[in-house]
């Protein structure tokens, strides 16, 4: 498969989730947030907390499933990119943080995991 039509296939399911999120109370506040150290899917916030969301899709279970493809490696970039855009934003030690995880699958179910893992930035 193509990157043109990974993008696109990604880019659906990722409106997706953010029609899912929005839904269940959250705000968001970027998608597909580029750093140097990668970029993060959903950038949300709900109840004060800062969520960094990932989010994977899997047609075929022969593959793994969905949330078996956020492994430590993808984890730290997700981490640095948290940190980079919590420094470019300002924020400090007094917003509070959580990584999740949504996985969507091709008869359309979503699993949201809260708190999928925790900062990995000391590796």
């Amino acid at each position: 498969m193509s990157n043109i039509n990974k993008r696109k296939i990604g880019k659906k399911y990722e409106e997706i989730a953010e029609k899912y999120l929005i839904e269940k109370g959250y705000h968001i506040k970027e998608c597909n947030y580029y750093t140097p150290y990668g970029e993060i899917d959903i950038i949300a916030e709900k109840s004060g907390i800062i969520v960094f969301v990932e989010i994977k899709y899997r047609s075929q279970v022969k593959f793994g499933d969905a949330l078996e493809a956020v492994d430590i490696r993808k984890q730290i970039k997700i981490s640095k990119s948290a940190m980079y855009y919590s420094i470019k934003k300002g924020y400090g030690s007094n917003k509070s943080y959580r990584f999740d995880v949504i996985a969507i699958y091709k008869d359309k179910s979503i699993t949201h995991i809260e708190n999928a893992f925790e900062y990995q930035g000391n590796t």
